[in-house]
């Protein structure tokens, strides 16, 4: 998968085909099947979605599927691309291809970035929770227990973490649909002690959209984030024994389930019970099935959440260990991290992945409180500038593959070009509001500062790569 020698001038005209991979082929279409519903399940949704309840009411519902629309937009982009030319390296190695080595090199390291600080975000926020359950173990010590466990995980054969997330994403997609169960009884008063609630909680209150759609965008702006993470499915891809058909497989079935997923919980929150009932910092998941009477909804729900992160943790490890490794491959990171494990596992990716998450180990025994919200803060928007250059090489390399090879287009982006261009306006559109949100400003500047680092690295070696 080598198409130049470093220092090489960027090329848009490296071949379609990637050569084999030297990673295991031990991930089977059932672990990425699961990965693909189980990967954006995560805290965000169970506990984040409540900040955008608050903000949007009823509303939410809007906010979550224009959200969710997006991200299937990129995931359909994504996977076109990925059916096509399947590597460990995804959409940097796309973005290479279509938009030159600047591109592939820009977001593969954004992405790695944006991956290795969310998995110390994930691995503190697990930390936080056990520490409740557990509190004569201090955070930090959990957060070093996490690391070690997963780091070992990953460093083992590839099916191990396919197990691993095979059954963590069980456990959560088990819980949504439980939940949609129990909140649709509870909406026609099947269950005990219950009445059918109508539409008083929809429509009461100020009404559907009590905040007006700037409640509505607000929410957008607060649960668009949650979506992250289904790209972690187009880099496993290429560890299948047959990664075009894997992928396109895995991309359909999780797209409308994961929308379904999401819209329809959001749908029977606000529907059980009214937008105004649900508590800063308590789960609206726990609120809903405190009200209808399941007992210790509480825990069960911290058990979730807490399953929820680490398998988002074990997942980004995964991610970024590819990610990195597929820079090294294309001579855009050390050439040290090529070292491949007998069982095709690339131990070192794994162990530069997985640093950060042991320097946080040293952050929560210093700051436990604020540790958490800083590197949030320090990661914002990364992911929609890498959805972003996911689209832009989609547009491009399109058009390439139909000229040069079109039997390769397995899986296409609906409406090509014009909802690639209708995504780029989305995300556009979401950027700028957060540039006019108080709230959502210091992310996008944190991470705008970041990517302009990279975008800045990456054209001082066009500059300095030599000419043919």
């Amino acid at each position: 998968m080598h198409d130049a020698p470093p220092g090489s001038p960027s090329s848009t005209a490296a071949p379609l085909a990637t050569e084999a991979e030297p990673l295991a082929h031990g991930l089977k279409q059932r672990h990425l099947t699961m990965l693909g519903l189980g990967g954006v399940i995560g805290a965000g949704l169970f506990v984040g979605s409540g900040a955008g309840i608050a903000v949007a009411g009823p509303g939410i519902v809007i906010s979550y599927l224009l959200a969710g629309t997006l991200a299937m937009m990129v995931m359909r982009m994504l996977g076109e691309m990925s059916a096509a030319i399947p590597a460990s390296g995804s959409f940097s190695v796309h973005a290479e291809r279509a938009l030159g080595r600047w591109a592939g090199f820009s977001v593969g390291w954004l992405y790695w970035f944006l991956l290795v600080v969310v998995l110390a975000v994930e691995a503190t926020a697990a930390a936080q929770i056990a520490n409740g359950w557990v509190s004569s173990v201090p955070q930090w010590a959990w957060v070093l227990i996490f690391m070690v466990v997963f780091t070992c995980a990953n460093l083992a054969a590839v099916k191990n973490f396919g197990e691993f997330e095979f059954w963590f994403a069980a456990l959560k997609v088990g819980a949504i649909v439980l939940f949609l169960g129990l909140g649709l009884l509870a909406i026609f008063g099947v269950l005990p002690d219950t009445d059918p609630v109508g539409m008083s909680n929809l429509t009461g209150r100020g009404g559907f959209l009590p905040h007006g759609w700037e409640g509505v965008v607000s929410g957008v702006l607060t649960v668009v984030f949650a979506f992250g993470g289904l790209e972690v499915v187009t880099i496993a891809a290429a560890e299948t024994d047959d990664p075009a058909r894997a992928v396109g497989r895995a991309v359909r079935s999780a797209l409308w389930r994961i929308l379904f997923f999401y819209v329809g919980s959001m749908l029977v929150i606000v529907t059980v019970l009214p937008w105004t009932a649900q508590q800063a910092g308590l789960s609206p998941y726990v609120t809903v099935l405190d009200s209808i009477g399941v007992p210790s909804a509480g825990t069960i729900m911290n058990i979730v959440v807490f399953v929820a992160l680490l398998s988002a943790l074990n997942a980004n490890l995964y991610g970024s260990s590819r990610m990195i490794f597929s820079l090294a491959e294309r001579g855009e990171a050390p050439r040290g991290l090529l070292n491949v494990s007998g069982g095709g596992v690339p131990r070192r990716a794994v162990l530069a992945s997985v640093a950060f998450g042991f320097v946080s180990v040293l952050l929560n025994l210093q700051w436990p409180d604020t540790v958490f919200l800083y590197m949030l803060n320090a990661v914002g928007a990364v992911l929609l500038f890498v959805w972003g250059l996911i689209a832009a090489s989609q547009l491009r390399l399109r058009r390439r593959i139909e000229r040069e090879a079109p039997e390769l287009l397995t899986l296409r982006m609906w409406c090509f070009p014009w909802l690639t261009w209708a995504t780029l306006a989305g995300l556009a559109a979401v950027l700028l509001l957060m540039l006019t949100d108080d709230t959502a400003r210091p992310q996008l500047l944190w991470s705008g500062a970041a990517t302009a680092g990279v975008l800045l690295v990456a054209a001082v070696r066009e500059l300095r790569a030599p000419r043919a």
